[in-house]
């Protein structure tokens, strides 16, 4: 990348720019969300506070114009008969986390509700008195007429985990993007809260995960977004605002500085945000400027933003 001028100010392509903040990045998301992260920091059940900071951040992003699809977990409830189901037919203990995830289900679309948020709850087991059954053509309306899909009980079939629904439900309803939201920020080589060594992956393919035994997903379902050519992002739904944020940095009307925040550059062998190497300012509505404090950093710079998902090209 050759620099404008003599201050070595980089500047984001402004139609590409332009093009980013104005058209959003993802235009229908699933998002995959584990019961555990209805509970807090509870030991089961659901947390009324958790649940209604989640469901005003699926609002903000669904009133910005992005279609959005749940497929929920049941740990959170499940838990709380854990011990009991001991020793249990796999199968019976399978479809009792199924009905699990229909209360989770029933319970984010009243929260939904009282949001003003649309919402429909669909389970693969036929419970018709409390959710719609799940029909691919029906969904699919919802979501193009602006209500939330909550997708229930899996896939219906024991043996098969909430991942492996999110990876086929994502696949049947054309989804951009898999979101899974954890309590970490991305993928790590071990357990963060466990091991403080652990390193988090910047970008990972399904087979590393699959040969790492990483977990962040089911081999099975990693498998499905592999052969399907779906994306997955991991984030942390613990940390207020994470998906909202993530969304955002291609959701505004006009170029603003956060939409780099994220990035790293590699500089001198190690991995340093963006802002520890370059000033990044506004220069109009539709440009960013990348200035580089050393010019020799530019082509790292240049590497970052095209490396990025951001779809953005400097120019």
């Amino acid at each position: 990348m050759n620099p404008p001028d003599a201050a070595s100010t980089a500047m984001l392509d402004p139609v590409s720019a332009d093009h980013a903040a104005a058209t959003p990045a993802y235009r229908r998301i699933l998002l995959k969300l584990s019961g555990e992260a209805l509970m807090g920091d509870d030991q089961y059940g659901i947390k009324r506070e958790v649940i209604d900071r989640i469901v005003a951040e699926i609002g903000d992003v669904m009133r910005a114009g992005v279609e959005i699809a749940i497929v929920i977990g049941g740990g959170n409830i499940f838990r709380g008969v854990a011990p009991g189901a001991a020793g249990m037919d796999r199968a019976t203990a399978d479809y009792m986390g199924m009905l699990a995830t229909i209360m989770n289900a029933l319970a984010l679309q009243d929260a939904l509700r009282r949001a003003d948020v649309e919402s429909r709850v669909q389970s693969a087991l036929r419970i018709d008195q409390v959710a719609e059954p799940y029909i691919r053509g029906r969904a699919l309306r919802h979501l193009e007429e602006g209500r939330v899909v909550i997708f229930a009980a899996g896939t219906g079939n024991p043996f098969f985990t909430t991942d492996t629904a999110a990876a086929l439900r994502g696949r049947e309803m054309g989804v951009d993007i898999v979101l899974k939201a954890t309590k970490v920020d991305g993928v790590y080589t071990a357990d963060p809260m466990k091991d403080t060594s652990a390193v988090r992956y910047k970008t990972l393919t399904f087979d590393e995960a699959i040969v790492k035994n990483l977990k962040v997903m089911d081999a099975t379902a990693l498998a499905l977004c592999r052969d399907q050519n779906m994306l997955l992002k991991v984030f942390s739904i613990s940390v207020p605002g994470a998906l909202k944020h993530d969304l955002a940095k291609v959701r505004t009307g006009r170029a603003h500085t956060g939409l780099l925040d994220h990035l790293h550059v590699e500089s001198y062998g190690a991995s340093v945000p963006l802002s520890q190497v370059a000033r990044v300012t506004l220069a109009d509505p539709r440009t960013i400027g990348v200035q580089p404090f050393d010019k020799k950093m530019i082509p790292a710079v240049e590497k970052a933003i095209r490396d990025s998902d951001l779809g953005l090209n400097p120019a």
